[in-house]
């Protein structure tokens, strides 16, 4: 996706006819279907079959949903996989009723059955959609897209591009997924990693560029486990957002840029290789050797001396730091995995040992838990401010994300971080986040390297 400045000009004045309209104006807006379906996609080089992929209309990654801030977005689902599905419309402050999340929220679609979502983004930003029923599987096949939410004024850049950075476990004889998706090794371990890497389901992606060009990255880590490394050859960039939101002051990027699943980042980058050379978004391999996940062949000049530092993008509603001065205080113990030290845990109001567990398919647990509960970690009453310690005792990196509102991590000095939905923490790692509980529902909090969370890290809070 391509956007010039006049495009942003022309969305800028859409937006601000939109908000001079009454909401009921919009009750007559039609439902676009959103179709999850079998498919084949050429991911491997040509020399290599097509692999079959389950894509939202076939695709993957899915059709872009793209829309202004404060628009109503209305998407029947229809599935037509062999298993029963759910959309979950990540980072989005969402209505309860929307969050998609199979057990929870709704109960999970029906192969040849439909289910309405109609809710309204309230915060600009990079978002993405993907299933949340057997999602370690159906995300892993493909059931993942960009949901992009514009500002009303936008920043200074000739374009943008929305980059989808994922990875496949494929068979290199056939071509296709390796279907071991409950494989014990995985699930106790880091997660279901792939042997092949796409951006935007092309293993060789090339974007052409120019000199002095100023481009916006939406980048999207839209992969089951894998943690992206990136860095930039090429290019001057600054970070702007993070898991959509705007982080203030643009931060310029100096060195590695750690992407866990699930987040996002947005970079405003100028291009500073010459005509005729190549600007990359490289990844850092476990190696320490860097492979192109983007590459920006340098055909022309757009400007004959490069911009200065970006402006900040305008902050979101609700982005005040928490008042933490009569904050309830939470803990979340993360324990269990291989080579850990978790020597039980409860699991259908069982105590069983680590073997057991281990038999039905359980391997991680929080706060002594090994699964997803009747109650929830915390009753919260709307509007209470938060404190939640999370100790990971595992040796594995962990992904946490909380559905339906935002987080800032609090920091060691006791300075906030920005605003974000998920958040890593390395094994044996304590991090603190902080929010105000400012949607009621019922909100799932899991680890989004999405086998941890099918074989114990799952839970979740009440907001009433």
């Amino acid at each position: 996706m391509r956007q010039t400045r006049r495009d942003f000009l022309r969305h800028a004045t859409l937006a601000a006819c939109a908000a001079a309209i009454p909401r009921s104006a919009f009750a007559a807006t039609p439902f676009e279907d959103v179709v999850a379906k079998v498919a084949r996609q050429q991911l491997l080089p040509d020399t290599y079959p097509e692999t079959e992929i389950w894509g939202y209309d076939g695709l993957v990654p899915a059709p872009e949903i793209r829309v202004a801030q404060g628009d109503r977005v209305r998407r029947r689902f229809r599935n037509e996989v062999p298993d029963p599905s759910s959309v979950h419309w990540h980072g989005i402050r969402i209505d309860n009723a929307m969050d998609g999340v199979s057990g929870l929220t709704q109960e999970p679609v029906a192969p040849g059955e439909t289910f309405d979502y109609d809710f309204v983004v309230p915060d600009a930003g990079t978002y993405w959609y993907h299933a949340h029923n057997r999602s370690y599987e159906q995300v892993a096949r493909g059931l993942r897209g960009a949901l992009i939410v514009e500002e009303a004024n936008g920043p200074d850049i000739d374009r943008e591009e929305v980059i989808v950075l994922e990875d496949w476990l494929l068979d290199p004889e056939s071509g296709q997924l390796f279907d071991n998706f409950e494989q014990p090794m995985m699930m106790s371990h880091g997660g279901r990693t792939g042997n092949f890497i796409t951006t935007n389901g092309r293993y060789d992606l090339t974007l052409s560029a120019k000199r002095n060009e100023r481009i916006r990255l939406r980048i999207i880590n839209a992969a089951s486990a894998r943690i992206f490394p990136l860095t930039l050859s090429g290019l001057n960039g600054w970070r702007v957002a993070v898991d959509g939101m705007p982080i203030g002051q643009p931060q310029q990027i100096d060195g590695e840029l750690i992407l866990g699943p699930a987040q996002r980042v947005d970079l405003i980058v100028d291009v500073t290789e010459d005509e005729g050379g190549v600007a990359h978004l490289l990844r850092i391999g476990d190696d320490d050797q860097p492979t192109p996940l983007v590459s920006f062949p340098i055909d022309g000049t757009a400007s004959s001396v490069p911009r200065g530092k970006p402006l900040p993008l305008p902050p979101n509603p609700a982005a005040n730091a928490p008042d933490l001065a009569d904050a309830r205080d939470l803990r979340l113990v993360m324990s269990g995995g291989a080579m850990g030290r978790m020597q039980s845990a409860l699991l259908g109001g069982e105590r069983l040992g680590f073997r057991q567990l281990a038999q039905a398919g359980k391997f991680w647990a929080l706060n002594d838990v090994a699964d997803m509960t009747d109650t929830p970690l915390a009753d919260l009453s709307l509007n209470e401010p938060v404190r939640l310690k999370i100790e990971n005792q595992t040796v594995f990196p962990h992904a946490m994300h909380l559905h339906g509102m935002h987080f800032r991590e609090l920091r060691p000095d006791g300075a906030f971080g920005p605003m974000r939905d998920t958040i890593l923490l390395a094994g044996n790692e304590s991090r603190e986040i902080a929010f105000t509980a400012d949607n009621p529902g019922k909100w799932l909090f899991h680890c989004h390297m999405l086998s941890h969370a099918a074989s114990g890290m799952t839970t979740w809070i009440r907001v009433t």
